[in-house]
């Protein structure tokens, strides 16, 4: 039956996860896949579990939405990851033994269970997989990736920056859409970020980053980030976006989540008429939200957009003495104490809106559940992988 074998799919599946994180087949598939093939080694980072629960949770998700009879996302996402991967270098054989391994990996796994039925679904996921990865990177004429010079580095908070940069060429993006980007300080760690205002002809762009707790890469972009240092960004990911016949709108944003909303938003003002904007921007101090300042200009002259500050505690630590919050100009709205989704959910069920969340795992989960127990179409809500 092979992608329409419903059980085999789910087994493949539950095979991918134990307690937590990436199980047995996933450390067989980079085993036997860097045993085989001796050049895909150098395409990875040193550290490979961040790269295992990315690659285990990718593939789940496309079991799962195949065992649902979902494929048109599966085979989108497939078709990008595929044009994306060719800023690693990513060729012809490397394809060919990634097939090889990935099957081995199920078969062994299975070996005691290992029968036709479950053998033509793994071959057949497998070759979708690949399959539609290199077809979308051989279609593909463009650049694999775009390089940039850092002009300006800005602390914003403790833990957020701001940075700057002008690009080699533009790369031309959709408002809400993010990249993947390698900084020096890490060689070959690629992470999702997202500009922080529309793509330029000149090719200024602009991406607002959060310090994350063991976050290598993210750390680095904050702490050690000078101008002259020379960024690689891939070509654009994601579908975020508003539509402008579809009713009003709702964000909710967390930290540097609020950047592609934030560009959402600058978009917008190109518009005589938009659907009405609710921006919730939340963070840990008032200090934290380090953006008020662009919002509130962007509110005072445009009256469709609203936005309300919400911090988790009234009162900054000592530290933000280095970060003094701007009072809010008359008229606009005063920042909320408490947790984001709370508050939100505490306007009502939002129910008539559009709905986009922005910001870390948690949150977006969080606040996504929130909504949906309120009575919130979770078809109408939006979230893209968040960066880390």
């Amino acid at each position: 039956m092979g992608l329409d074998d419903r059980d085999a799919l789910l087994t493949l599946r539950a095979a991918l996860v134990l307690d937590g994180s990436p199980g047995g087949v996933i450390a067989d598939f980079y085993g036997r896949w860097f045993a085989t093939d001796y050049s895909v080694r150098d395409l990875f980072p040193p550290d490979l579990v961040r790269q295992r629960q990315m690659f285990a949770r990718a593939l789940s998700w496309v079991l799962g939405e195949i065992a649902e009879q979902r494929a048109e996302e599966p085979v989108a996402f497939l078709a990008q990851l595929g044009r994306d991967h060719r800023k690693y270098g990513v060729v012809q054989h490397h394809y060919d033994s990634m097939s090889a391994a990935l099957f081995w990996a199920f078969r062994t796994h299975f070996r005691d269970r290992w029968d036709g039925g479950l053998g033509d679904t793994a071959r057949d996921v497998v070759d979708l997989m690949v399959g539609v990865m290199h077809g979308a990177a051989d279609a593909e004429k463009g650049p694999p990736y775009r390089d940039a010079t850092v002009v300006e580095h800005i602390r914003a908070t403790r833990d957020v920056s701001i940075t700057r940069l002008q690009l080699d060429r533009p790369v031309f993006y959709h408002p809400g859409q993010y990249v993947t980007v390698q900084v020096p300080q890490w060689p070959r760690r690629w992470r999702f970020l997202t500009p922080s205002i529309p793509a330029d002809r000149g090719g200024a762009i602009e991406f607002h980053v959060r310090s994350v707790t063991g976050g290598m890469v993210s750390t680095a972009i904050v702490g050690e980030t000078k101008p002259g240092d020379r960024w690689r960004l891939s070509n654009p990911h994601g579908g975020l976006h508003v539509d402008r016949n579809g009713g009003d709108v709702l964000m909710v944003a967390g930290s540097s989540g609020l950047t592609p909303l934030r560009t959402i938003i600058m978009d917008l003002q190109r518009f005589a008429v938009n659907p009405r904007v609710h921006l919730f921007y939340g963070a840990t101090y008032p200090c934290d939200l380090y953006d008020l300042h662009t919002l509130w200009q962007i509110a005072s002259t445009n009256p469709w957009l609203s936005v309300t500050p919400v911090s988790q505690f009234a009162t900054n630590p000592p530290w933000a003495v280095d970060y003094p919050v701007e009072p809010p100009p008359r008229g606009l709205h005063v920042r909320q104490t408490g947790i984001l989704a709370d508050v939100v959910t505490s306007y009502g069920n939002w129910g008539d809106r559009q709905i986009l969340i922005s910001g870390g795992p948690a949150m977006i989960a969080a606040t996504k559940a929130a909504l949906v127990a309120k009575g919130a179409d979770r078809e109408r809500i939006q979230h893209d992988p968040p960066a880390a």
